[in-house]
């Protein structure tokens, strides 16, 4: 096993959108996982090296935007080999009228962001009792 070469499983895929980025720089896709139960839709978010501080959330006309800014760090020394790119993070989602827009939340803790939204009253299922006459 020792003449094993490491090999990539996965890469980072440039963000790609129908809409023009009006920002200069590298955006990769994030990686998202989405999750529902009853009651609300919660998406994952993985974007490493990147703070609270450094993601803009929008919702305008149905589109919720995801953008995180990452900062690049200085690291001395001559450049012998570099595979790692560094950029930032863009995603977006089209949300419909089944969600509560009013309502939706982020947070963020070690480069996952984790956002709820919540289903509105049309959406969320409930039980119809049955009387009788």
């Amino acid at each position: 096993m020792a003449n094993q070469e490491i090999q990539v499983v996965e890469k980072k895929e440039l963000a790609s959108d129908s809409a023009e980025l009006t920002r200069n720089g590298v955006y990769f896709t994030p990686a998202v996982d989405i999750l529902e139960n009853p009651t609300e839709l919660t998406l994952v978010v993985d974007m490493p090296g990147i703070n609270s501080g450094d993601v803009e959330i929008d919702l305008r006309e149905s589109i919720l935007t995801i953008i995180g800014e990452a900062k690049d760090e200085e690291i001395q020394g001559q450049e012998l080999l570099s595979e790692y790119r560094t950029g930032g993070y863009y995603r977006t989602f089209r949300v419909n009228n089944l969600i509560d827009h009013g309502k939706i939340a982020a947070t963020m803790s070690d480069g996952v962001l984790i956002l709820k939204l919540p289903k509105s009253e049309k959406a969320t299922p409930r039980k119809i009792p049955v009387s009788c006459d």
